[in-house]
């Protein structure tokens, strides 16, 4: 891209405390749309074994359908894994009635939860996502398998180099109705949890989060790029920036 257009590429754009470490106070994106149930969610995972636990969102924006949701809430508890699942306060009323109660051994459901830091906790074994840029961005840096299921505008674009370019996923595919229905989600969740398939997508995960520390550790690729842009800011002030 350097070889056609004056552009320096940096990131992944992800707090420091998830990647190098360098920045101590650098824990947080500084915003939130929602409320994060934070304690709840770290008690909860601290008392989960190692690589045991399905973590799902689909962001704020996504939407399931009633159906949908219900397919995806029996294929969580078919899985028999224990399950972190974030359901925001208007999607509530589309899982099945009592759903939480009769799977609170197994799992936990919240509003809204702090992302980063459920993905880098080490209960965490796969992430179920609609593939949004940031969520996406988030499993890659921190290393976690991931279970795609695109909803809307790029988010298949993303699913796509999430399974047939870097590797880290599996792709849940809808049927002729455009439903992913609970067996097709099972199959994926034992593939990354159980299966030879998922030892690819682990190591493939592990690899891809140590090329982001990389890249953003000191004198990583991010790093000196943005060392390069400052320094030709300093020098020339009236540069024009694009």
């Amino acid at each position: 891209m350097s070889r056609s257009l004056r552009v320096k590429a940096i990131g992944p754009a992800i707090p420091s405390m998830y990647l190098d470490k360098r920045l101590q106070d650098d824990k947080e994106y500084g915003f939130t749309i929602f409320k994060p149930d934070t304690n709840a969610c770290k008690n909860w995972l601290n008392q989960r074994q190692p690589r045991s636990v399905i973590y799902v969102s689909f962001g704020s924006l996504a939407e399931l359908t009633a159906e949908q949701t219900l397919e995806l809430a029996w294929a969580l508890k078919a899985s028999g894994n224990h399950f972190l699942w974030v359901v925001r306060s208007s999607e509530e009323a589309k899982l099945p009635r009592n759903f939480s109660e009769e799977t609170s051994e197994k799992g936990l459901i919240v509003s809204w939860c702090p992302q980063l830091e459920v993905l880098a906790h080490e209960a965490v074994a796969c992430f179920i996502t609609h593939c949004g840029w940031n969520s996406t961005l988030e499993g890659l840096s921190l290393g976690v398998p991931i279970v795609v299921m695109p909803q809307w505008t790029d988010q298949s674009t993303n699913a796509k180099f999430v399974t047939d370019v870097w590797g880290i996923g599996i792709r849940a595919h809808a049927d002729e109705e455009g439903l992913v229905r609970q067996e097709e989600i099972v199959r994926c969740l034992r593939n990354v949890m159980e299966g030879e398939e998922g030892k690819v997508v682990s190591t493939n995960a592990a690899k891809w989060r140590s090329i982001a520390r990389a890249a953003v550790d000191e004198g990583g690729s991010s790093d000196i790029n943005i060392e390069e842009f400052v320094r030709a800011l300093m020098m020339n002030p009236r540069t024009r920036i694009i």
